[in-house]
């Protein structure tokens, strides 16, 4: 039941600025202006830039990152003082100079704007954009605010809240540059929050953003590896620094690296809170000590359900004063039961993410989720909305990400069970036996209305069955009192759906002495698309039924009918057997997932632009995959054991294949997915269960190949350094892995790809180690097809990327840590060839002095090796590559007087 508060109080401290977004202000006001500028200028002509592209540029937000010493500033490319949408470039500068570059600019700008005037005014287009995606009238829709072009309008009878417009110049596919109002519309719905581009000239939606992301989850013998020195059995969170506060706060959860209730069992946690990132505990929002909430609700988020779907505010846990949310679960009921866990858990997950991702740089001043900024920089106002078993849908969760000092909205649904359970076996009946429950759904639930038994009784009743008879043109309907009752009697009957009520056949059947009824769907003659193989039966009687009534669909009914009438004795038993919806809000890889959504959202192109991740072969999915693998890993974990996402929530064990279109492994039988496959818009494999995967939804298929490389690089990190369980203090390859993502996140421009991607990580590791890890880093991405001839293509086309599995030559410096060649071995190396390379069939290993007798072994990027001869390297030997996977291998040649390492790409 939902508290009746009024949702005002919510955004009382928003600034009207934050609705709008952060202000930009000239690049020249900015410290590093002038620094930039000249930067600009001088290499204008490496990035194909005109004089005129790089006059007139914003700052739209500009932040220090404490971990890699960077200055980062966000430049917006204008036009007469008119934003561009989406060219921002990230300009990262240290030590005094330009660092680091990721362009988004466009070229030739003033050859490609349409005009310079609006015709239409700010509030013509929210009503365009409200008429395009049918929100029903304006309502009273009025002006709040303006400054220069840049207005906040009233939420009327549209929106959840206020709604910013503002011009900007919005690229076409074409390639020109139309003046354009950019809006928000946060619908009433929830479902939606529109960010729209409106043609100021005539009026037409010529593109859209949505910032709530769906995931769309629903639809559809190991040996140790030595270099894990530093892994752990336990795993650790534990704090380093003084807490400002001992609050006794305790949660009963399934705490991280739990995955869910399949992967380990609840458990009760005590004072979680990360000092650092929460100082006050979790449930301050003032800054001093003492709890300012009992329930779940605090600085970084506000967790509720929202079992009504209507966005409003639901019902919180109390803990009370001693903030003790120590409540029972029973998973044998529907999750209603158990809402007090769900929200507790969605309450502790969003912390965790919030605390754990704070120490590797989401922080306030990069425009992380926090009510208050404890005076750390950023805005503030944009902890996060959570809200558990979400009655707006099923099979699925969203996020969505405003600017900053907006709050986004996390939305957890339940998820439907993968069979209806086994409500109706037969036992005996020749070939029936047990065929009405192996198809899956077979059944749906019974009769339901204020005292009627829903579906099958908890007492088994087992009869034999028989097929009712009316006496009318439709006599197996039975929707007029039975002829055959003295037949019925003391039998379940059978009868077939038709043209009268649910309630009226089984009371048919009920008057005749039945002691069970099970009701057969009809056929599907005109393949109606909306048609469904099982329903459930709802009704009011008045008595109330005193036998239980199922629904089998019509290819296991009609067996059952068609054996009936040709004279078969068949005996079954109705019994319940219940199956419960999952809970989203209990599987931590889903609920880390979709907060997953906010960091990358936040941190590309700047906290203040929302919209950076909406071109075609944006990672958003492979990012947010990466962050819930990362964060539910454990130190048993091997690199090759494939891991699956969503599995709780999908009705899969442990191990369960996930609703990917395979599982994220490093071994390539299990996971051989590259760039290469990115350009297949019409299907990508199929998934874990066998089942085709379109790409209709294109952008979780791309990501996954992203999670897929960021995963390997994962690996390759814990085998150099090892694993650390601590996720807040360690020093495993996790670690450093997790920090490198961080901060290429806050390096990549506006409208990322796969070689932006590459480009940024590869940049925060020379930021933060000097480049110790270029090779290991380059070695991943041209494995998986970014290569250093990789080639993204145009962000709007999802068909033009061109897949590279070569390396950087050796002579490249930023390779210099690659490898480490002794003088004996320098020498022996520049006698020895290997030909061709990259190789598709055969490579030819030559020397130029006799190596006597050599083990030859290639050796994959998992450390396995795949081939192995014995040669006698007088002059050349040949190694067979034919049947190995495409990307890179090491080859190693060791003999009495030789033990050489060099790199063999398979095309």
């Amino acid at each position: 039941m939902k508290k009746k508060y009024n949702l005002a109080f919510l955004f009382l401290a928003l600034f009207l600025f934050a609705q709008n977004g952060f202000s930009q202000t000239e690049l020249s006001k900015n410290e590093y202006g002038s620094l930039i500028q000249n930067w600009l200028q001088k290499n204008k002509g490496d990035y194909n830039l005109t004089q005129n592209d790089i006059s007139d540029l914003q700052v739209s937000s500009a932040f220090f990152s404490k971990k890699s010493k960077i200055n980062h500033i966000y430049v917006n490319q204008a036009y007469q003082g008119v934003p561009i949408f989406n060219a921002v470039s990230s300009v990262s500068v240290k030590d005094n100079r330009v660092f680091y570059f990721a362009n988004a600019f466009q070229s030739n700008i003033a050859a490609k704007i349409n005009t310079i005037t609006p015709t239409i005014s700010a509030q013509e287009a929210i009503a365009s954009a409200a008429s395009e995606y049918n929100l029903g009238a304006l309502g009273n829709v009025s002006e709040l605010d303006s400054k220069n072009n840049e207005y906040t309008f009233s939420k009327g009878s549209i929106s959840n809240s206020d709604i910013p417009v503002k011009l900007v110049y919005q690229l076409t596919d074409e390639g020109e540059l139309k003046l354009a109002w950019d809006l928000s519309i946060n619908t009433l719905s929830g479902e939606n929050w529109y960010s729209v581009r409106v043609d100021a000239t005539n009026g037409e939606v010529i593109n859209m953003n949505d910032w709530v992301i769906s995931c769309n989850f629903g639809e559809s013998g190991h040996t140790d590896h030595t270099g894990h020195s530093k892994t752990s059995n336990a795993f650790s969170l534990f704090k380093s620094e003084s807490s400002l506060l001992v609050d006794g706060s305790q949660y009963n959860v399934f705490a991280l690296p739990t995955e869910s209730p399949n992967h380990g069992p609840i458990q009760l946690v005590s004072e979680p809170a990360n000092p650092s990132a929460s100082p006050y505990g979790w449930h301050d929002t003032n800054g001093v000590s003492g709890a300012e909430f009992t329930f779940t609700r605090g600085n970084n988020v506000w967790a509720q359900e929202d079992v009504d779907g209507n966005d409003g505010i639901g019902a919180s846990p109390s803990g009370g004063a001693s903030l003790n949310f120590n409540f029972p679960l029973n998973l044998n009921q529907e999750p209603i039961g158990y809402q007090d866990v769900s929200t507790t858990n969605l309450f502790y997950i969003n912390n965790m993410m919030h605390d754990i991702w704070h120490v590797y740089g989401f922080d306030e001043a990069s425009g992380n989720f926090q009510q208050n900024n404890y005076g750390n920089g950023g805005v503030g106002n944009d902890h996060v909305i959570a809200q558990s078993q979400d009655g707006s849908g099923v099979n699925n969760a969203n996020f969505a990400t405003p600017p900053e000092g907006n709050s986004p909205r996390m939305q957890m649904y339940l998820w439907q069970p993968a069979s209806l359970g086994t409500p109706l076996t037969i036992n005996s009946g020749g070939t029936l036996i047990g065929s009405v429950t192996a198809a899956v759904p077979s059944t749906g639930a019974g009769a339901d209305g204020p005292g009627n038994i829903t579906g099958p009784s908890a007492t088994p009743v087992t009869a034999n069955l028989a097929l009712v008879n009316d006496n009318s043109a439709a006599p197996t309907e039975g929707c007029n009192p039975l002829t055959n009752g003295g037949t019925v009697a003391g039998k379940i009957a059978v009868v077939l759906r038709g043209n009268c009520n649910f309630t009226q056949k089984i009371q048919n059947a009920q008057d005749a002495g039945a002691v069970g009824v099970i009701v057969v769907n009809h056929n599907n003659p005109t393949n109606d698309p909306n048609y469904v193989p099982y329903v459930n039966m709802y009704g009011v009687t008045n008595p109330v039924f005193t036998i239980p009534s199922i629904f089998v669909n019509n290819a296991d009914g009609m067996q059952l009918i068609n054996a009936l009438q040709n004279g078969d004795v068949i005996n079954g038993t109705i019994v319940e057997s219940p199956v419960y919806f999952k809970d989203g809000s209990l599987d931590n890889s889903i609920v880390s997932h979709e907060y997953g959504h906010g960091i990358s959202s936040r941190l590309t192109g700047g906290s203040f632009n929302a919209n950076c991740l909406n071109n075609r072969e944006q990672m958003g999915e492979g990012w947010s995959d990466w962050f819930a693998l990362m964060l539910t890993m454990k130190a048993s974990d091997l690199p090759e054991t494939g891991r699956g996402i969503a599995t709780y929530s999908n009705s899969q064990g442990v191990n369960g294949p996930g609703i990917r279109p395979a599982k994220y492994s490093t071994d390539l039988a299990i996971n051989d997915y590259t760039y290469e496959d990115t350009n297949d818009n019409t299907q990508l494999g199929v998934d874990g269960q066998g089942n085709p995967v379109n790409w209709n939804d294109i952008t979780h298929n791309i990501g996954f190949i992203w999670g897929t490389i960021l995963w390997d690089l994962s690996w390759k990190y814990i085998e150099k350094y090892g694993y650390d369980p601590d996720l807040f203090n360690g020093t495993g390859g996790n670690n450093k892995a997790m920090q490198l993502v961080i901060d290429g996140l806050k390096l990549q421009p506006c409208g990322v790809g796969f070689v932006d991607g590459r480009d940024a990580l590869l940049a925060a590791d020379i930021a933060t180690t000097g480049g110790e890890d270029q090779c290991l880093i380059w070695e991943v991405f041209a494995a998986r097809g970014v290569g250093v001839n990789a080639s993204q293509g145009s962000p709007f086309n999802i068909n033009d990327q061109v897949a590279d599995f070569t390396m950087p030559a050796d002579t490249d410096p930023s390779l210099a840590n690659c490898t480490t060649l002794s003088v004996d071995e320098f020498n022996t190396k520049s006698a020895f060839s290997i030909h061709p390379n990259p190789a598709n069939n055969v490579i030819y290993i030559s020397t130029k002095k006799n190596l006597g007798d050599v083990n030859i072994n290639l050796i994959d990027i998992n450390g396995r090796v795949v081939l192995s001869k014995k040669a006698t390297l007088l002059n050349e030997a040949e190694l067979n590559i034919s049947t190995l996977q495409s990307g890179m291998y090491i080859l190693n040649v060791t003999g009495n007087n030789v033990n050489i390492n060099t790199k063999i790409i398979k095309n």
